[in-house]
């Protein structure tokens, strides 16, 4: 039936205010419920870092940023200072954190463990969270520390390649093993070091980077060489026969000759014979194992040179034929083995009566006597200075050396004690009277018109000497020395008496006479008197200082072709008294008499 107009239906207005009450209600309860949890949440939360908040095990829940930076300064995880175990090489340290400029940076560790916001929604899931958070810490470096630690590791780790040789010194094979050369990558080291902090407990080593070099000869060659021939080399004496004659050459002495060298990697040896044929421990030996020619002994006969006595031909081991005998001996061990034969070379002597004429050895070119007053010393020094200097043969062009030829004035070479020119004073010391022998070789070279290269007259004159005209000799320090301009060689016959000493030029002569002209002296001085002390001490009587100048006149078919000037001078001869015992007081000057 249908419904009358006063039974109507309710409008839609009437009809939704019910519901709309409800969710008003609804919503009012879930802000009450949201500001409830928002206000537990910020309870529950503390001033800045959330509960249960840690770094690195340390917990700085619910403290502020200061206190959590106080407490993370004060409880630092031992890890943010433990030393960072390294590995440069082979080679294990550790790295001190702090001197390397790593730490952590507290204060901004406790910013970031600080809660990033306070919006409701953040706030109240925090309330629901499982309410455990790590922060992990904020580390911070200094570049320049970081780089000065990784520059001290490179300076105790870093090493330079060496190279395997072997050597022999003492006597003996040294061997010096190869090392491979190490550098630490500085760059990349400082950047593994940052990456590896803060070191955890028990980690292993950091191993930093590192470049290295090879040696390029390696150990296992070192080894061979060493074992295959050095060893041996070194394992005793050679020795060396020549018809019934031995010569032993010991170890040392072989060692001293031996040199090694790396040949595109491999060792090889190699023997100086010459060396070896010089050093004094073979020479000697050898000298008594073969002979050296004797040459033949000239002389001056009807104004010709003549042979008074011929040589005879002598026998020598060069430096080949001893370096071949010797090296099959070096890889061989016991005394047999070691054994051998050395070839052994005749030599003649160059001076017989059939090469005179051909050498152009044919007329006595000089000869000069100084006489002397008799001693025991001056018939020895001088008489073997003669022995020496008798039968030099000068090729031309050579020099020819007083102190080379006669040698030091030592006891072992035969010369004793005598008096001679020390500091301008008499003095006793070896080789005195031997100025007599240069005085005299000097005037055999003026007056043979040969060329002077060295020459030194003595401090104050001598009078048994023609002035001007006179020599004298120290060992290392003044020589007396020509040179053979003649282009024939020249033969120096020399002898002693005890009383005078003879040195005579053979050859060819360059100028037909050579003439000495002395000037006037000049410039006199007067001597002093005055005390001398010691053993040393012999006493002079006084002479006068000068100068002088003598011409040396070069002539041919009596005319003059040129003419040299030397110019001398002379201090003064003080008079000296000694207080010890006097010595012998007809002084020569002797061997050292030029100390001006």
């Amino acid at each position: 039936m249908p419904r009358s107009r006063t039974d109507h239906a309710p409008t839609p207005r009437e009809g939704r205010r019910p519901r709309l009450r409800t969710a008003a209600i609804a919503t009012g309860v879930v802000a009450v419920a949201a500001g409830g949890l928002y206000v537990a949440g910020l309870l529950a939360t503390g001033d800045d870092i959330s509960a249960g908040t840690r770094v690195d095990g340390v917990d700085i829940g619910g403290m502020s940023r200061a206190e959590a930076e106080a407490k993370l300064t004060s409880a630092a995880p031992a890890s943010w200072k433990a030393p960072i175990p390294v590995k440069v090489g082979d080679r294990a340290t550790t790295v001190d954190p702090a001197s390397a400029g790593l730490t952590v940076d507290v204060a901004k560790t406790a910013d970031l463990a600080a809660d990033p916001s306070r919006d409701p929604f953040t706030v109240i899931g925090r309330l629901f969270s499982p309410g455990e958070r790590e922060v992990r810490p904020v580390l911070t470096h200094d570049e320049a520390r970081i780089r000065a630690a990784v520059a001290e590791l490179a300076k105790q780790n870093d090493r330079a390649v060496r190279e395997g040789s072997v050597a022999f010194r003492g006597g003996e094979a040294v061997a010096t093993q190869p090392v491979t050369g190490r550098k630490l990558d500085t760059g990349q080291a400082a950047e593994t070091l940052r990456a590896s902090y803060p070191a955890t407990t028990g980690a292993a080593a950091v191993t930093l980077p590192v470049s290295l070099t090879e040696p390029k000869l390696p150990a296992a060659e070192v080894s061979r060489f060493l074992d295959t021939y050095a060893k041996k080399a070194v394992s005793g004496p050679v020795t060396l026969t020549a018809g019934g004659e031995r010569l032993r050459i010991s170890a040392a002495t072989l060692a001293d000759h031996l040199t090694v060298k790396n040949d595109g990697g491999r060792l090889t040896a190699s023997l100086d014979e010459e060396a070896l044929l010089r050093d004094p421990d073979v020479a000697r030996p050898l000298a008594s194992l073969t002979n050296a020619p004797v040459e033949s002994s000239l002389g001056v006969r009807d104004g010709k040179v003549v042979v008074e006595s011929e040589g005879r031909p002598g026998h020598e081991v060069t430096a080949k034929a001893l370096g071949d005998a010797v090296r099959p001996l070096l890889t061989k061990s016991g005394d047999a083995a070691r054994t051998a034969p050395v070839a052994t070379t005749v030599t003649e002597p160059e001076l017989t009566s059939g090469s005179l004429a051909r050498l152009g050895i044919t007329e006595q070119m000089s000869t000069f006597t100084v006489n002397f007053p008799s001693a025991p010393y001056r018939t020895t020094n001088i008489g073997r200075a003669a022995e020496l200097i008798n039968g030099s043969l000068v090729q031309p062009g050579e020099v020819w050396s007083f102190n080379k030829t006669v040698g030091e004035r030592t006891p072992d070479n035969g010369f004793v004690d005598g008096t001679m020119i020390l500091d301008g004073q008499y003095r006793s010391a070896p080789g005195g009277g031997v100025s007599a022998m240069a005085t005299t070789v000097y005037n055999a070279m003026f007056f043979a018109g040969v060329q002077p290269v060295e020459h030194g007259a003595h401090s104050f004159y001598i009078e048994r000497y023609p002035a001007g005209r006179e020599a004298t000799v120290a060992w290392g320090s003044l020589d007396l020395k020509f040179r053979n301009d003649t282009g024939k060689p020249i033969y120096i016959k020399a002898s002693a008496t005890d009383s005078s000493v003879t040195v005579s030029f053979l050859g060819t002569k360059k100028y037909d006479s050579v003439e000495a002209v002395a000037g006037p002296r000049t410039d006199l001085t007067q001597p002093t008197k005055r005390e001398g002390t010691g053993e040393a001490c012999v006493p002079q009587p006084p002479l006068e200082g000068f100068d002088i100048a003598v011409d040396r006149v070069f002539k041919n078919d009596g005319v003059e072709v040129k003419r040299e000037t030397y110019k001398t001078h002379y201090t003064p001869r003080d008079e000296v008294t000694c207080k010890p015992v006097a010595k012998d007081t007809a002084p020569d000057g002797g061997q050292d008499g030029d100390r001006r």
